[in-house]
């Protein structure tokens, strides 16, 4: 019988409150790290959901869609009754991970992320503070709106057109072509990441906060809008590699 997981010196620093604005990915980020560095064995139990609720700082509710997401990728299992619990499953290394892993290696891969989110800020603040044109307006909404719309095998290259498109509306076409190469690299990144339903849709309301902050010119909260959602790819990226 699996024994109940303790609450240890390694797992204490591990399990900090995340912070609100990317809760979903950062708790998910956390746990992978818990169940990947095996700081909880294969067959041993996590702590009690409430536990990790309130070491995290988040809901039961995302606690659980977290839990769901964990389940999904094979890496753990729920059980019920009296020594139910979400209990680790044995690793199982698979192709999309490895593949990460040696994506990740190559492309030199906290870089990439620093380059990225240094782009993507600065195109906000661009756009939020010279404005746009009405032509602007419009292809900016009907980006933001065709990921709203997007079926799941087709969000990713959406996405990509979503911030593409912020990028050329920046009025540099260098930042732009920079931008296409290092979201190219992301996107061989995130090819390798299941795509997971919550997370999409916690990106869906950072882009219409995005939009909303350029078009009312408010450069410093598109800004931080920005940086938060590139945190969001950069702790899942991290939690798969963990």
């Amino acid at each position: 019988m699996a024994e109940e997981s303790e609450l240890t010196d390694h797992l204490l620093p591990l399990l900090r409150p995340v912070r609100a604005g990317n809760g979903f990915e950062e708790a998910l980020e956390r746990i992978l790290q818990v169940v990947r560095l095996r700081l909880v064995p294969p067959g041993g139990r996590l702590p009690a959901e409430r536990q990790l609720a309130e070491l995290l700082g988040i809901s039961r509710v995302t606690l659980r869609e977290v839990l769901k997401a964990l389940h999904d990728r094979g890496l753990v299992e729920s059980r019920r009754g009296r020594y139910g619990g979400t209990f680790v499953l044995p690793r199982n290394t698979g192709a999309g991970e490895a593949e990460l892993r040696r994506r990740a290696e190559s492309a030199g891969l906290e870089d990439v992320l620093r380059f990225r989110e240094v782009l993507e800020a600065g195109a906000a603040v661009l756009c939020a503070e010279q404005g746009l044109t009405d032509e602007g307006v419009r292809r900016l909404r009907t980006a933001l709106t065709a990921t709203h719309e997007a079926p799941l095998g087709e969000y990713r290259r959406r996405d990509t057109l979503f911030h593409l498109t912020l990028a050329e509306l920046s009025g540099s076409p260098s930042l732009a072509a920079q931008y296409a190469a290092v979201r190219a690299t992301v996107n061989d990144l995130l090819d390798c990441v299941p795509l997971l339903v919550r997370d999409l849709e916690h990106s869906q309301q950072q882009h219409t906060g995005l939009v909303e902050a350029v078009l009312d010119g408010d450069a410093e909260a598109a800004r931080a809008v920005t940086r938060e959602h590139c945190d969001g790819t950069a702790a899942l990226l991290r939690g798969f590699l963990a």
